[in-house]
């Protein structure tokens, strides 16, 4: 028969016997293959590194990602999951640098960069067993044993093909650009990994004031990164814009009109004024004297991208350091100064070399207030961008770079981007939507070492891309490809640095040998190329990849909006022109109870492996199912982990437990019977109706992407389930003959258990697995052996009654009523009661009124049409409005209005919107507005209204209910009493009462049912023994003893 089953809420230690159940019998694996031939649902996993821990958000990414496969393999689909590893980039390098001691570019060469490379491949690997051990306990079915690594030939060789792909079309170009870079890590960054590094900083501008040539006058220029200004070359205006020549304590300066109150203030003289235009090339003097360059430059240019919202309505130019500074350079043929180096520290030509950027920031402010330069450096509060790998500050930097001509396919972006299921829309048609709109040419080269190299490879990639010395260039696009025109290509060529860099090749159109660019690329180039790379198309894999492109799901956290979501849209649209995903759930980040940021700083962090040992994964799992919106933040913590796991994991599991407890005591077999429809009982074909209801909810809308509606649905039956079928029907169990009723009870519970543990499967799979394998596999050999290779339930229409459900719905809301009615009075559950009134729409049948009677113990139930009669009313006048109208005669209303029968004199006014009385000058009629009406309970009733239904208790006690009430309380206690002793449900005892003559006398009266309910094989009054306990009983103190009968 089935397995005891204990009611301690150890989930830990029981899940962990079914992941070494599901490792042994390979259920995964069976999983996948008995769907072999099912339509594809496919799913992309978004490739982690495994040189960095797991933290508490990955848990979040991790159960989401594994719901929707386990549902649709439980649907029928063939779902493959392949897992793989982000292995590339710097976090790497920066790792590795950490483990070596060292320290920037400078250091990693001297190193040497084969033994550097050695120690970026093993560092890759640091974590990827805890990674797996993550997966494993959270419940997270990947294949982990065949995965992608982003590192491997194949991977890379797919990208070069990629790359070339985009060469070809002329799409992959290099540049002279101004680009975002990191100075510590000596690389550029794309426009989607600036993204996800700013920050709120407060800093200090500066005003400067910059000498008119000719003219005792000044140009007021303002600028946020005093570091540019020893690099500055030109001024920009506003063509349009009105600008004024104005003095202010004996100095005359230039500036916008409109500004000038707020930075000289309202007493500034006008002296001139101009439009823009008029002030073109106008000359200044220099600021500093570091360079000469023989361009012309230090004068007055024109753009309308100067506004007027901040600073002076003058800005200064430095071309190396701005796209804006740039563009108005180039219009104006200003030269290229660019006094930073690589480092972003000053250069030798300065009076600060070596100085970083930022730090180089009040050395200048102090240089210029000396010399009478600066007007002022207002603190200002910003976003700036900082390195997501290292948190260093970036500075825009004019370089050379290879660029991916995304601005050319921003159409076919946003095209493809609308064919998309968004969840939510708002962040497909919002932030990402709005991203592509303004996409940016991607910079894809990294002047790093741990990458796919330039042809085209990944992030810190090599480029896949020779130059010779006739400046030919060439993408190769294979393996095949290099050795065809290589000299001294190895057998076994390794496509990374320094191997790759020693490789050449003969130029297809001049004959000379050429040799590889340096660059790696952008990491973010490998992760987007994982739906063909992972299947090394087109090399090999073909039908496969056609098969599975594109994806069915994906899933990640918001940040990567920017980041993987962007990567896989932007090279899916160049190679193939189609999104590369058709539903993308977007998750929420992680936060804690106060709802701050977890960080490690703040010491707010939870340990993954931390919670999932003291809750247990169902449990985390079930609380991000059921908690929120996974596109909204959730809010981690443990209390509400335990109550989600109350309110749900325990419910189903005590109901499940019932059921065994009393199975096993009748042996009870649910093989060995048949479910007879025409033989259930009300309760049972409304348990069916949910549950079938439950299965159809459920079932659309995991469809539809939509989890916490799932999972309030599925919580509501167990609630259901357990809190009102099991408790109304519990003694259907506790007969001791196998009726028809009894088994119809048993084949009912055993049918929705059976049901619950397959529909909650995927988002709870270790209890389910439990659940199942205990009621399903252990009477049942040809069963499938989890319920992970079970089908989905299927809906039977055919069971769903909805009036059933709304009026059960209602019985359930009139007994909450009653129980919050005799709450009210004191009057507990055992102590029976004559009568309760119910005032409802309808009258629900006598079925439900047996349920009633049963839950509330209740002798009769009447559904009334007027529940008025159990209330008294009183009426008196309103003074404020009746005072004045009647005079002296308004103590004859009140002494009439107090004579009224209360309840004739409602039903009155409510039919008439008016009552009548008799005063000594006549007849009067009085409308509700003219009365004070209060409502009083009539005495021995108590009464409670909900939602349009009223019910009344009659709280009248006879003696005879009295003592019946007696008996329920003596058999309660006697029965946790049982159950404190450690009895089994089965045990037959002996009750020992003394100290209480009233109490031994209702004893001995009622001994046959006592004895019927509690076991007992004998009642022995006078006398205690075995294991006793004192007792208050309605009252009355006495003490019992039980023991059991051996």
């Amino acid at each position: 028969m089935y397995q005891k089953v204990s009611t301690d809420l150890h989930f830990v230690d029981r899940e962990k016997k079914v992941e070494q159940y599901w490792q042994e019998n390979h259920v995964f694996e069976k999983s996948v293959e008995t769907r072999r031939k099912g339509a594809p649902y496919i799913f992309y996993d978004g490739p982690p590194t495994a040189n960095g821990k797991p933290h508490i958000g990955h848990v979040l990414t991790r159960v989401i990602k594994d719901l929707l496969p386990r549902y649709q393999t439980m649907k029928g689909k063939q779902v493959p999951r392949k897992a793989g590893w982000d292995t590339h980039g710097l976090p790497v390098e920066l790792e590795v640098e950490k483990l070596l001691h060292i320290n920037g570019k400078d250091q990693i060469e001297a190193y040497g960069l084969e033994p550097f490379i050695d120690k970026c491949k093993e560092s890759v690997w640091k974590y990827k067993g805890m990674w797996e051990d993550f997966s494993r306990t959270v419940g997270f079915w990947v294949d982990m044993d065949h995965p992608y690594v982003t590192y491997d030939n194949n991977f890379i060789e797919s990208e070069w093909w990629a790359l070339k792909q985009i060469w070809e079309k002329e799409l992959l170009y290099k540049g002279f650009k101004i680009v975002p870079y990191c100075p510590r890590c000596g690389t550029p960054l794309s426009s989607h990994e600036v993204a996800q590094g700013y920050k709120d900083v407060k800093e200090r501008s500066a005003i400067v004031k910059f000498k008119v040539k000719g003219e005792d006058a000044y140009i007021l220029a303002w600028t946020t990164t005093p570091w540019t200004l020893p690099s500055n070359v030109g001024l920009c205006v506003n063509p349009d814009e009105r600008y004024v020549k104005v003095k202010k304590d004996d100095t005359v300066y230039y500036m916008a009109a409109e500004l000038v109150s707020t930075i000289l203030g309202e007493d500034a003289e006008i002296l001139e004024n101009f439009i823009g235009t008029d002030l073109e090339y106008k000359e200044y003097e220099p600021l500093f004297p570091f360079v000469q360059p023989k361009e012309k430059c230090w004068f007055v240019t024109c753009d309308r991208y100067v506004t007027l919202t901040d600073g002076t309505g003058v800005v200064h130019i430095a071309p190396a350091f701005g796209e804006d500074d740039a563009r108005v350079g180039r219009t104006y043929g200003l030269p290229l100064v660019q006094l930073v180096d690589g480092k972003g520290e000053m250069t030798k030509e300065t009076a600060w070399p070596g100085v970083f950027v930022k730090d180089a920031d009040p050395l200048i402010l102090d240089d210029l207030k000396a010399r009478g330069l600066l007007f002022s450096a207002p603190k200002f509060e910003h976003s700036y961008p900082f390195c997501w790998r290292c948190d260093t500050p970036l500075i825009y930097y004019a370089r050379e770079s290879w660029f991916i001509k995304m601005t050319a396919v921003r159409e076919n972006l946003i095209r493809n981007n609308n064919t998309v299921n968004w969840i939510p829309p708002a962040i497909g048609k919002g932030r990402f939507g709005d991203w592509l709109e303004n996409v940016q040419d991607w910079g894809i080269s990294r002047n790093r070492y741990w990458g796919t190299p330039l042809n085209i490879l990944v992030e810190l990639a090599f480029i896949n891309i020779w130059e010779c010395e006739s400046a030919c260039r060439h993408a190769v696009g294979s393996i095949e490809e290099l050795k065809q025109m290589s000299p001294n290509c190895p057998e076994d060529i390794e496509l990374h640095r320094p191997y790759i860099d020693a490789v050449t090749i003969t130029c297809p159109d001049c004959g000379k040998q050429m040799h590889r660019v340096p660059e790696v690329i952008d990491c973010w180039f490998d992760s987007g190329s994982m739906p063909f790379a992972q299947h090394h198309y087109p090399f090999e894999n073909k039908e496969l990849f056609h098969e599975q492109f594109p994806a069915d799901f994906i899933s990640e956290a918001v940040d990567q909006t920017r980041g993987w979501f962007y990567s896989l849209m932007a090279i899916s649209t160049l190679l193939f022109d189609q999104a590369p995903f058709r539903n993308v759930i977007v998750l929420g980040h992680v936060q804690d109870e106060n709802g701050q940021k977890m960080s490690k700083s703040k010491g707010n962090a939870v340990d993954p492996f931390d919670a999932l040992e003291t809750y247990g994964a169902d449990a985390i799992r079930w609380y991000f199912y059921s908690n929120s919106a996974p596109w909204l933040p959730n809010r981690f913590y443990g209390k509400a982990v335990v109550e989600g796991q109350r309110k749900f994991l325990s419910t189903l599991w005590n109901t499940y437990a019932f059921f065994v407890l009393y199975a096993n005591i009748d042996e009870f077999d649910a093989t060995q019977y048949r479910l007879e429809r025409d033989k259930l009982t009300l309760l049972d074909k409304w348990l069916f109706s949910r549950l079938n209801s439950m299965v159809r909810d459920v079932d659309a809308n995991l469809e539809n992407y939509r989890i916490p509606e799932a999972a309030r649905a599925l919580q509501d039956f167990v609630d259901d389930m357990s809190n009102w079928y099991v408790r109304c029907s519990r003694e259907r169990f506790w007969v001791e003959e196998m009726t028809q009723d009894k088994i119809s009870a048993y084949m009912t519970l055993y049918t929705a258990l059976v049901t619950v543990a397959k529909a909650a499967a995927p988002m709870i799979p270790f209890m389910t697995e439990q659940i199942y394998r205990n009621l399903v596999c252990s009477v049942d050999p040809k069963a499938p052996e989890s319920v992970h290779l079970c089908d989905f339930p299927a809906c039977e229409e055919s069971m769903i009654d909805a009036k059933m459900e709304e009026d059960m719905k209602q019985a359930m809301q009139i007994v909450t009523l009653g129980r919050a009615a005799r709450n009210e009075v004191g009057m507990k559950i055992r102590q029976p009661l004559a009568n309760l009134f119910i005032h409802a729409e309808r009258d629900l049948g006598e079925d439900y009124r047996g349920i009633i009677r049963e839950e509330l113990n209740i002798k009769t139930v009447h559904f009334v049409s007027d529940a008025s009669d159990f209330s008294d009313y009183r009426f008196k006048p309103q003074l404020k409005l009746l005072g004045k109208k009647y005079g002296k005669q308004i103590n004859e209303v009140r002494e009439a209005l107090a004579a009224l029968n209360g309840s004739a004199a409602k039903k009155e006014l409510a039919l008439n919107g008016s009552i009548r009385l008799s005063i000594s000058t006549g007849e009067i009629s009085l409308t509700a507005e003219e009365l004070l009406i209060e409502t009083a309970q009539k005495e021995g009733f108590e009464s409670m209204s909900d939602k349009g239904v009223t019910i009344v208790l009659d709280t009248t006690l006879t003696p005879e209910l009295v003592e019946e009430g007696f008996v329920r309380e003596i058999i309660s206690k006697l029965q946790s009493m049982r159950k404190d002793a450690g009895f089994e449900v089965t045990d037959r005892i002996v009750v020992y009462q003394n100290g209480n003559d009233k109490l031994a006398d209702l004893l001995w009266k009622n001994r046959e049912q006592i004895s019927r309910e509690v076991l007992a094989d004998e009642i022995r009054l006078g006398e205690t023994d075995g294991y006793t306990a004192e007792w208050d009983v309605n009252g009355e103190q006495t003490t019992f003893g039980v023991v059991k009968v051996s």
